[in-house]
């Protein structure tokens, strides 16, 4: 295993203050490789954006970080953890050495600028000394990167397709070359064929300019196809960690099973699609114990408690929250 570029430790995100505040996001461990695309999978409301812009610094109000570190591993001299960062070294680190793709790249892209001013915007704010001609010259090559011809620079979002606009919304992304990318389910609102070429040139681009992917999805198939490793999220829990192979062939948390098992197979015979019974919690009124036990097809009596992910017996390189894996070794 390569050497950590990102590390999560024990990350806690409320809602509100006070009694009334909600827990959005709870004890989260969580470590990015250099070179890796970390796939984190959930349904809707399951605390993966959360999760994301809270380590980022992100957070609209009334979102607030209540506990934890993210440590970010520069390549050369010791860790620095975001959440301690002063507003200047946060301006400075932020698309520098991490960027994030939103969810919606119409509403990211201001819809008044063309292409090119907002790719050199990025780069003139980082890189005051750079000229004119020169920011152009990369903007060109960052669109030519991802696949769009260097005449659509003079182009606003509303006349670039969907697909072209994703595709800016990443040239922005890698305009400092940075060595953390989260995406924040940048595929949702692209047809099938459409997020297929957008993922594969990102895997390409990764292989090519070295950095890290944190790609947040509700479609687990997505993640298995392009990610090396997946976290699936429930309640603002992590309840499984897993080499992407390993967990498509063999989830050991019955919400895995059941996220699998919610999209129809593309090879092989036919399959009935089984689904997830019920709604996810309501964080204001998470039930004690295990919090998918409500939902779970395989509850016992010992799930009145709440798991602790751990690393099962029999899976080394693998950790998951469930009571029916007697745990090897607990993750801390």
């Amino acid at each position: 295993m390569s050497k950590p570029v990102l590390e999560i430790k024990g990350l806690d995100v409320d809602y509100g203050y006070g009694p009334g505040a909600v827990r959005a996001v709870h004890g989260v461990d969580l470590t990015l490789h250099t070179g890796e695309v970390l796939g984190l999978a959930g349904e809707s409301g399951s605390g993966k954006s959360t999760l994301a812009h809270g380590l980022t610094r992100l957070l609209p109000p009334p979102g607030v970080i209540t506990g934890g570190e993210v440590l970010h591993h520069p390549e050369n001299g010791p860790p620095a953890d975001i959440l301690a960062m002063t507003p200047a070294e946060l301006r400075s680190f932020r698309w520098a050495q991490t960027s994030i793709v939103f969810q919606g790249a119409m509403n990211s892209l201001n819809p008044v600028h063309t292409v090119a001013a907002q790719l050199t915007d990025v780069i003139r704010a980082h890189e005051p000394g750079t000229t004119r001609a020169g920011r152009l010259a990369r903007a060109r090559d960052l669109l030519r990167t991802v696949g769009i011809p260097a005449d659509r620079l003079d182009s606003h979002p509303h006349q670039l397709s969907g697909g072209m606009r994703q595709r800016v919304m990443i040239a922005m992304a890698l305009a400092l070359r940075p060595r953390v990318v989260i995406m924040d389910e940048p595929t949702t609102a692209l047809d099938v064929v459409m997020q297929r070429q957008i993922l594969r040139q990102l895997v390409a681009l990764r292989d090519e300019l070295a950095f890290s992917v944190v790609f947040i999805t509700h479609d687990l198939s997505l993640l298995v196809e392009f990610s090396d490793r997946i976290a699936v999220m429930y309640g603002g829990r992590i309840v499984e960690q897993a080499p992407a192979r390993a967990l498509y062939r063999d989830p050991l948390h019955p919400y895995s099973d059941g996220l699998l098992h919610s999209f129809p197979a593309l090879h092989g015979p036919r399959r009935a699609l089984a689904g997830i019974p019920g709604s996810p919690p309501d964080l204001r009124a998470v039930p004690p114990g295990c919090p998918f036990a409500p939902r779970c097809p395989l509850v016992t009596d010992a799930c009145a408690e709440a798991p602790v992910l751990a690393v099962p017996a029999g899976h080394e390189g693998r950790s998951v929250a469930c009571h029916l894996r007697p745990a090897a070794r607990t993750t801390v």
